[in-house]
């Protein structure tokens, strides 16, 4: 019996977390009320605040669960890369499956904002669980800096470059593409990592 209802419980979270990712999708992270995603799921309001404290929450599940399936793909791709450029030509294509999921850019660059504003949710979000994480970035890429440039800085300058760049895309303004994105993230990475006058 218990099991049953441990199993209805994960059914009611996946379903929960199905309509809010959809919704936030479609209308926005905040103008989506956690009645309407208990609505489109078909639970009471109750069930929601059972696995949640609040619309944060479950946003900050949706993204890690999001992050840990582009980190999946991206690790399988750098397995096999032998140099700096072979490891950032992977990174970029990771980078490039989350421009491409234009709809999740947009809410997960909104729920940023909207972070930015709440010191304790700001704290959560920047956690290397929910971000492109400037220490994971460390650790696949220090083995190939010669430079003696810290490889975290690498990966700070690479993910504002990469946010700038999805803003862009997202407001459609046609001035830089991907491959201006792709080179000047390359150039970048290269430059600081190989010159050690960088």
């Amino acid at each position: 019996m218990a099991r049953k209802q441990q199993e209805k419980s994960l059914q009611t979270q996946r379903e929960l977390l199905e309509s809010a990712e959809r919704l936030f999708a479609a209308k926005g992270f905040v103008a989506t009320t956690v009645a309407e995603i208990t609505a489109d799921a078909g639970y009471a309001k109750g069930n929601f605040y059972r696995h949640w404290q609040s619309k944060d929450e479950i946003m900050l599940e949706i993204i890690a669960i999001k992050m840990q399936s582009y980190r999946a793909m991206r690790d399988a791709a750098l397995k096999h890369a032998r140099s700096l450029e072979e490891v950032m030509d992977r990174i970029l294509d990771f980078l490039e499956t989350m421009i491409d999921d234009r709809n999740w850019s947009s809410v997960f660059l909104e729920f940023t904002i909207h972070a930015s504003r709440n010191e304790e949710l700001r704290a959560q979000l920047n956690q290397s669980l929910y971000r492109l994480s400037n220490d994971i970035f460390e650790d696949i890429v220090a083995p190939y800096v010669k430079s003696g440039y810290p490889a975290s800085k690498i990966g700070a300058l690479n993910t504002a470059l990469f946010e700038g760049f999805l803003i862009h895309s997202l407001l459609g303004t046609g001035t830089i593409d991907r491959k201006d994105f792709r080179r000047a993230a390359m150039r970048l990475a290269l430059a600081n990592a190989l010159d050690p006058q960088a």
